[in-house]
């Protein structure tokens, strides 16, 4: 599961209003990558974006839960890159096509258990493209806090262990930047979030 515009800064580069309820989308099953994992670029899209995120991992079966009680369900977090093409994003109101192409979902390297990784509130979140960053803000610009967000997707659908919540990425994607630096094969993306180590993928061309 995917949450749009859960940052203020980000919500505000994109011209949008900031959202009263969680926006939900999804990324197909297709789109898991691994870290240090290539990720193909194909010629069906030219705009391609970054988009850094705290990923939660959900560790018991969650159903119409309170936010007080939310975060008992969490396992841990991870880093995570919500690839997107906006070309494709935007073609209609639905934005599955621009975010689930293949392997347009990395994850990793590894999961933190929630008692260890501190409050997601208080990490910071970054995006570097060949070492230049792109992103650099903090997860209490989020509009919905992880508690609350669980809650809200608890309160519509069960969540299974094993889930993944992406929450929601800040300002500095490209699509968000005057020169619109979208990314192309060669580029090497590292996402860092918190103490959750290093999420490290190449674009490259597809086989």
């Amino acid at each position: 599961m995917c949450i749009g515009l859960n940052y203020r800064r980000h919500a505000a580069e994109s011209g949008a209003t900031p959202p009263e309820r969680p926006i939900i989308f999804s990324k197909l099953q297709n789109a898991v990558a691994a870290c240090n994992e290539d990720i193909p670029l194909s010629d069906i899209a030219v705009e391609y974006d970054y988009e850094a995120e705290l990923v939660v991992v959900i560790g018991r079966t969650a159903r119409n839960l309170a936010v007080a009680n939310a975060m008992d369900h969490v396992f841990g977090f991870c880093n995570g890159n919500d690839l997107s093409a906006r070309d494709l994003q935007t073609q209609s109101s639905q934005w599955l096509l621009g975010k689930s192409l293949d392997h347009f979902g990395p994850i990793g390297p590894w999961i933190v258990s929630s008692d260890e990784a501190g409050d997601p509130a208080q990490m910071s979140v970054r995006c570097m493209v060949n070492g230049e960053v792109r992103q650099s803000s903090s997860a209490g610009d989020m509009i919905f806090s992880v508690a609350e967000l669980v809650s809200f997707i608890s309160r519509h659908f069960t969540l299974d262990p094993g889930d993944v919540i992406f929450t929601g990425t800040p300002e500095g994607v490209a699509d968000g930047r005057p020169d619109h630096p979208w990314l192309k094969p060669g580029d090497e993306v590292v996402v860092e979030v918190g103490p959750l180590g290093r999420l490290v993928n190449r674009m490259v061309k597809p086989a």
